[in-house]
Parts: structure tokens; sequence; C-alpha cells
């Protein structure tokens, strides 16, 4: 395995900063984010995770899908596409397992995502092995581990003062040829740890069990679960007005993060509400993550990075679901 220092180290993130494109955690505020830094001195080396992930950069909270231009009875529709290219540094393994279960959805369907995919095509992923898990972190019990390179460009593994990089993709070839080392690829071999949960059968029969309507009396339906989870999907689209000097009809398509978990999420016009109940909406965040993606996509749509148990104000554990569906 090739080796790199932490001061060499350290000069290439800052050069890498000095282009405008280094995403790396750091403090913002006292919360520790993934964000664009200024130089290595900003990053912050000794972490857990984020508390967010590094979805954002992928499948942003908020974005213009098209600009909408109207003059009399033409229309004019322009797409735009993200252009801007970034290398992410610090990636923890259940955060690249997390864009692997994107991946499914966005670019393996078809036709694929176009702004996911482009945003993917621009970025390249620098990981750093955890050193040990966080007081929430379950990524074992979901066939994770603490070292796990798969998803990545490049990993990383500390070892007091030195770096081992190992090289996994064409474009983790072509950046760490820039720091001097010329390496091989290898391949992004899984954990070969077996998950422990539930099997899709087990979930079915358990559908309406009283288990649901208990649970959720905790939950204050507040979504931020979905929002710290390097997996949740959901959004809604629509179309604002921009507004104009001269009166023209301008707008924008965004399209922005929606959560199942929220009161009006299946709301359809006339005002039903299919899932008007919190245990239905909660019962649905654990079905999706664990059988109906799974079915439909392939990967399960949890990495077990511990976010949702660590940022819930109520206590809803997501490992409690795992327990009582193994109880059954």
């Amino acid at each position: 395995m090739n080796r790199i220092s932490l001061p060499d180290l350290a000069a290439q993130l800052d050069l890498l900063a000095q282009s405008g494109g280094l995403i790396a955690p750091r403090h913002v505020d006292g919360v520790l984010l993934y964000r664009p830094v200024r130089g290595a001195a900003e990053i912050v080396w000794d972490y857990i995770r984020p508390i967010m992930s590094i979805k954002e950069y992928f499948f942003a909270p908020t974005e213009r899908l098209l600009w909408i231009e109207k003059q009399g009875a033409e229309v004019r529709l322009t797409e735009t596409l993200p252009e801007d290219k970034l290398v992410i540094f610090g990636v923890r393994p259940c955060d690249a397992r997390g864009l692997l279960a994107l991946d499914a959805l966005f670019l393996e369907t078809d036709p694929p995502d176009p702004y996911y995919a482009r945003r993917r095509e621009n970025a390249t992923l620098i990981g750093l092995a955890c050193e040990i898990p966080g007081p929430t972190c379950f990524c074992t019990r979901m066939g994770g581990a603490l070292d796990d390179p798969q998803g990545m460009d490049v990993m990383l593994y500390q070892e007091g003062e030195e770096f081992g990089v190992r090289v996994l993709t064409p474009k983790g070839q072509v950046l760490v040829k820039s720091w001097g080392i010329q390496a091989d690829l290898e391949p992004a071999v899984p954990s070969g740890i077996e998950p422990k949960i539930p099997a899709l059968d087990a979930w079915p029969p358990h559908f309406t069990d009283a288990f649901w309507q208990q649970f959720s009396e905790r939950c204050l339906s507040c979504r931020v679960c979905s929002y710290v989870c390097p997996t949740c999907r959901c959004f809604d689209v629509r179309d604002e007005v921009v507004p104009t000097e001269d009166g023209s009809q301008v707008y924008e398509r965004i399209r922005c993060w929606d959560a199942c978990t929220g009161e009006p999420y299946r709301r359809v016009a006339g005002g039903h509400n299919s899932r008007a109940e919190k245990g239905t909406r909660l019962r649905n965040r654990f079905y999706c993550k664990f059988y109906y993606y799974p079915e439909q996509y392939g990967p399960m749509a949890c990495t077990g990075c511990g976010r949702c148990v660590e940022s819930c104000p109520v206590n809803v554990d997501i490992t409690e679901v795992l327990d009582f569906m193994a109880s059954r």
C-alpha cells in the first residue's frame, strides 16, 4: 500500500482548496459539516462523522431544474445542469454507501437523473476510514465496516502521522498522480460482514401490527430523520415566479427535499391524505428502507450511520424497529 505523510497530504489539500473545489469536514458555528474549505488548516481531522452527509452535494436540498421564459405563445425552457467539479475529502464509509444506494435510483434506472448524474461525474471522493464507531453508529449491523472502501475513488487509512493510500477508480488514479503517487487500481472489496437485519419476506406479515401506532406516539413529524439521512431521496417539484423589471413571464422549476414522515406528504387534490396517521407515515419510512427500496432497486436504504438516532428530539430509534422485527 502506498503512503503519504500528514504534512504532504495537507499540502496537496491546500492546492486543491486553491481551485475552490475542495469540500471537507469543518466546524460552522460549532456544528461539524462537509463544507468548502480554503485550506487544510480549516479541516477537522479527528471526528466521528459530520451531522449531515455528503448527499447534499449530489441531491441538493433545493435546486433549479429549469428556467422557463414565456413570450406570447412561445415558451423557452433552459435546463440548468450543474458544472462545478468537486473533491470531497474525509468521506466516511457510511456516506459513500449512501451514494451507492442513491445510484440505484438516480443512475441505474431509465432514464437516469441528469442533475444527479452530472454531479456524480464531476466529483471525486477521498474516503477516510473511521477509527472508532460513534455512540449511535450501527454500520456493521447493516453489513458495513469502519474501513469499507466501497464507493470511494481514493481511500485513506490513518496510521499515526502517515496515511495508507488505496486507489480504487481511474478518477482516483488521476488525483493521486498529482500527489506524486503512481498507484495501480485496487478492487473495492466489500467488508464481508453479513447484515444482521430481518430478511425481506419478514416485513409483509407485520404491516398491520399495533406496534407502528404505539411506536409513533412519540414522533413529532418534524422530518429531521429524513433530512440528515444519507439515503432518503423524496422530493417535491414546483414552479416559482421570478420577478422581472420588464414584466415578462419568467419562472424557475425547483426541486426540494421532502419527507414521507411529514403530515402533508400524501395529501392530494381535494384534501384526501392516505397517510393521515403518524403510525402509517412512520411505518412507511421503515418499510421503504428495509423492504420497498431493496425490493425495487437492490440496496437497503439505510447505511447504519446513526444520524437519525442522534438527531431525533424524541428518541425514535431505527434500531428499535430492527429489534422488534428480529424478535417476531
